[in-house]
Parts: C-alpha cells; sequence; structure tokens
C-alpha cells in the first residue's frame, strides 16, 4: 500500500508526458499533411540534424541510435533530436556549472610530491592520476587507509559504526533511498545525531527513488532536522535534462570517513529483501585525506542544487589529523559529470584496459558496450592478457539483461571469459589490473553511466585493498557458470535478431 501514492505519481507523469509527445506529433502531421513549406522546413531540419551528429564528437553508436529514427521518420525525427538529442546546457546553467568546476579547482589542490612519488613508481600510473587531476579537479593522496568491503552486509555494519562515530557532520548522497530495515536504522542515527548537534545533509536522485519514496520525503527529514535536497526533480515536461540523474553513492562522516561502491540505501543490497536471488555488491572505505576529494564533490553538487555558496574549508580535515593515517599505496576519489564533455568514466577504464600487461578482472551489472570499449577488451585478450567479465545470471529489467547478454559471443570469440554469477544478481562495480591498479566505484559499463549519469569511483594503485577485491573476484568466479561460445551460438535465432536491434537503441536507453 505505501506504494500507492508513489504509483499515481508516476501515472500521472507518464500521462503528461505522453500527452506533450502525442500534440506534438499531431501538430507537426496535421501541418505536414497541409503546407508543404511546413513539410519542407521539417525535412530540412532533419537534414541539419544529420549533418550535425555525422560531425559531432559523439560516440558513433549514438549517432547511429539517431540517424536511422531520423532517416525513417524524416518529419519527426530531426525535431526530435533538436529538442531532445543533445545534452547542452542553458547559458545560466554553464555559468552554475563552471562556477562550482572553479570552486573545486581552487579548493582540491594536488600534492606534486605525492605526483612525483608515484612517477618515480609507474609512470603510467602517475600519466592517469594526471589526467583524473586535470579533468576532474581530484588529486591523488597518500595518508589514507582503504578498506574493500566484499558485500552490502559488511558495508552496511561498517557505515553504521561509522556514523554512531559522527561528532562534525554527516553528507549522504544516494541514487536510491528505501525505507526498509537499512535505511530505517540509519535514519535512526542521523536523528539522534542531528539533536547532537551534528550538520546531516542527504541528497539523493529524484528518478533513483521515485518507487521507493513519497512525493515530498525531504519535508519529512527536515521536520527532523536533517536537510534535504531532491537532485534534478522530475518534472513532467519532455527534456533531455531527465536522463542526467545522480548516481553516485557517497557517504562522508566528519571530513575522516567517506565511502562509495554500487551499494545504496535499500533492502535488497544487504540482502534483507529478496528480489533478483542473492546480490552480490561491494563497497570500498577511505580514511585520512583523500576523504576530501569526497567532501568536495558532495558540497559541489549540494551547492549546485540548492543554489547556495559556502566555505567547502569548514569541513576540511585538519592538516595533522589527515597526516596521522598512514599511507597504503595511492588513493584518487573522483567524479565524473556528463555536462562537461569529458568522459571520465570510460577513460580511466580504457587506459588501464589498454595498459593491462597479465589480467583484467571486471565485475558489472550491465556490459552494454560501445565499439571502442569492445574493441580495447577484444585486444587485450587476443595479446594473451586474462581477460574476465563477470555479469548476473538474472537481470534486473529483461531489455538491458538481453543488450548484456548481446555482446557475448563476439567477446568470446576473441578469447575474453565471460562468467555470470548464478546465486543471483552482481551489482559490484570494480576494474583490477594486474595487482596493482584498482576502481571501485558507481560506474556501469554502459551508456548511462559513462555519457549520462553523475557518477564516482576511487582509483587505487599498489593499495592493500587491490588485493582485496582480487581476492573477492577470484572467490567469486567459483559462484559463476563460465559463459562458452556454444552458449552463445545455441541463441535461437528471434533471441539474436530482438538483442541485434536493442543493440543499434542502446544509447538512447
Amino acid at each position: 500500500m505505501k506504494n500507492l501514492p508513489m504509483l499515481y505519481r508516476v501515472i500521472f507523469i507518464a500521462l503528461l508526458l505522453l500527452l506533450q509527445i502525442f500534440a506534438l506529433v499531431m501538430i507537426i502531421w496535421r501541418f505536414s499533411s497541409y503546407f508543404i513549406y511546413f513539410y519542407t522546413v521539417c525535412t530540412s531540419l532533419s537534414i541539419v540534424a544529420l549533418l550535425y551528429i555525422l560531425n559531432s564528437k559523439s560516440d558513433p553508436a549514438y549517432k547511429i541510435a539517431w540517424v536511422i529514427p531520423i532517416l525513417i521518420f524524416p518529419i519527426f525525427g530531426g525535431l526530435f533530436y533538436l529538442l531532445f538529442g543533445r545534452n547542452k546546457l542553458s547559458k545560466r546553467k554553464k555559468r552554475e556549472m563552471k562556477a562550482v568546476n572553479e570552486k573545486m579547482n581552487q579548493s582540491l589542490i594536488p600534492n606534486q610530491a605525492i605526483l612525483q612519488e608515484l612517477e618515480a613508481q609507474n609512470h603510467r600510473a602517475a600519466n592517469l592520476s594526471r589526467y583524473i587531476d586535470k579533468y576532474s579537479y581530484c588529486p591523488v593522496y597518500q595518508n589514507t587507509i582503504t578498506e574493500y568491503l566484499p558485500l552490502g552486509e559488511l558495508m552496511y555494519e561498517r557505515l553504521l559504526e561509522e556514523l554512531r562515530k559522527a561528532e562534525k557532520f554527516i553528507f549522504l548522497e544516494y541514487f536510491i533511498i528505501d525505507e526498509g530495515v537499512m535505511w530505517d536504522s540509519i535514519l535512526e542515527i542521523l536523528v539522534e545525531k542531528v539533536q547532537q548537534g551534528v550538520d546531516v545533509r542527504v541528497l539523493y536522485d529524484d528518478v533513483g527513488s521515485l518507487f521507493k519514496l513519497p512525493y515530498g520525503y525531504e519535508k519529512k527529514l527536515e521536520e527532523k532536522g536533517i536537510k534535504c535536497s531532491v537532485f534534478n526533480r522530475l518534472i513532467p515536461v519532455l527534456s533531455i535534462h531527465m536522463n542526467n540523474r545522480d548516481h553516485r553513492k557517497i557517504a562522508v562522516i566528519d571530513g575522516k570517513t567517506a565511502f562509495t561502491g554500487g551499494i545504496n540505501l535499500a533492502d535488497e543490497y544487504i540482502n534483507a529483501y529478496d528480489r533478483f536471488g542473492h546480490w552480490k555488491d561491494s563497497a570500498i572505505l577511505i580514511q585520512g585525506e583523500a576523504v576530501w576529494n569526497f567532501t568536495v564533490m558532495f558540497l559541489s553538487l549540494w551547492n549546485y542544487e540548492t543554489e547556495t555558496d559556502e566555505d567547502y574549508t569548514r569541513f576540511k580535515l585538519p592538516v595533522h589529523e589527515a597526516e596521522a593515517y598512514p599511507s597504503d599505496g595511492f588513493v584518487q576519489p573522483f567524479g565524473d559529470s556528463p555536462l562537461d564533455e569529458e568522459p571520465m568514466g570510460e577513460n580511466v577504464y580504457l587506459t588501464l584496459i589498454v595498459q593491462a600487461e597479465r589480467y583484467i578482472y571486471i565485475n558489472t551489472p550491465y556490459l552494454i558496450l560501445n565499439n571502442v570499449m569492445l574493441s580495447a577488451l577484444c585486444s587485450a585478450a587476443k595479446r594473451s592478457v586474462d581477460v574476465r567479465i563477470v555479469t548476473p545470471y538474472r537481470g534486473d529489467r529483461w531489455f538491458v539483461h538481453s543488450m548484456t547478454r548481446s555482446n557475448y559471443e563476439f567477446l568470446v570469440e576473441s578469447g575474453v571469459k565471460i562468467y555470470e554469477y548464478s546465486p543471483g544478481f552482481i551489482h559490484a562495480k570494480s576494474i583490477l589490473i594486474d595487482d596493482v591498479h584498482a576502481v571501485v566505484g558507481t560506474i556501469n559499463m554502459d551508456y548511462r553511466s559513462l555519457y549520462l549519469h553523475f557518477e564516482c569511483g576511487v582509483y587505487l594503485y599498489n593499495t592493500q585493498s587491490v588485493l582485496a577485491v582480487k581476492e573477492d573476484y577470484l572467490a567469486t568466479l567459483t559462484k559463476c557458470q563460465q559463459i562458452t561460445l556454444e552458449d552463445c551460438r545455441a541463441v535461437r535465432w528471434y533471441r539474436r535478431l530482438a538483442r541485434t536491434i536493442l543493440r543499434i537503441f542502446a544509447p538512447l536507453m
């Protein structure tokens, strides 16, 4: 019964959107039937849209996904692309985002001595670190402890433990929050901490929590003294920016401790609720200097969404406290924004894949790849790198799972080993390279994560947690079924055809 108000809201929004689409189509159709000039204008718009698409820097698969419907429907296609196909900010939003980026850049100052030490150990790792710093404003750190958490249940226990220690502030930024065992116990601590004078803030994505939280839930939290904001609130107006969701999962406590990974604040992530069989997820806990990157990431998006401006340095861990943490390799938390036209997550993954010498181990719930990523993985396997990818046996959405499986045959033919997690659904997002590099975060290997969502991750070089990621990966493989070339070719022809069609339009989903 608790989902009824949410369902009504979804139905209401869907009906309004469908009504707008219908009205737009009918207007275009009506005018095209009676006015040759209007038809000519619409066709000209389609030609302009095609030329723009073909000359843009967009991914080739994204271009094809738009070119096909424009060619089939020249009257509607070009207009729809001009309305919804370009992920461009308004001038006002550009100014706001520029101010946010400038403030991030001023707040996150790289330590050149650390970069020089990383350079001395591994030139390629240092180059990747410089790239991350340059385009996400997030520098690399030492004086940081890392702890890999291979299950949602373990992350949940550690999160509760650290929340209870909070003395100054708690920042939570999540794609999904759902009332239940996990969130209710966290909320109980948050209310207690507010009463103790702790600054508690919650930022959640409106679409991610659409079926989870009642409309206006932020007011309920504010009544409890918790500062709350809803990211990119869903409104019944056709807009490409409704695609830009906050997919990050960040918890920051007192500037000392931070969590990220695949785990949202909902019961299925800790297996308190059986949704798709056993839910395998992972997270990374960091303590020390590197937490500052996450603090600034949260405050930047908070200020952007709430249209506020505050002094970030109030939340920075004092130098003497930060330096007290022992160094565990090199740690670099980073964010990825869909609004800066720099595919940070994709480029980090590609760089690591291209540099791999011995093995590449990947966990991803979705394997919906563009040609560049597909070629990089196949090329690595062909040069005798041991490439292994774990995906779910049970998908959370049938069409997404079908698109994931549509990539298997080409990869397996090239020597990539594909495994499906037999107990259920794997939601972990990680990549591990040669015992020394790893990324743990929120970034899926699909178009939405790589191009449309706000994401985050932690690049780890030569930390103890890198080996913990490997240990967990090898243990996970024992619960997986390897996909063979015979399995791929045994798929019925009509399923193969459906998957091919879905792959064409994957960039638009």
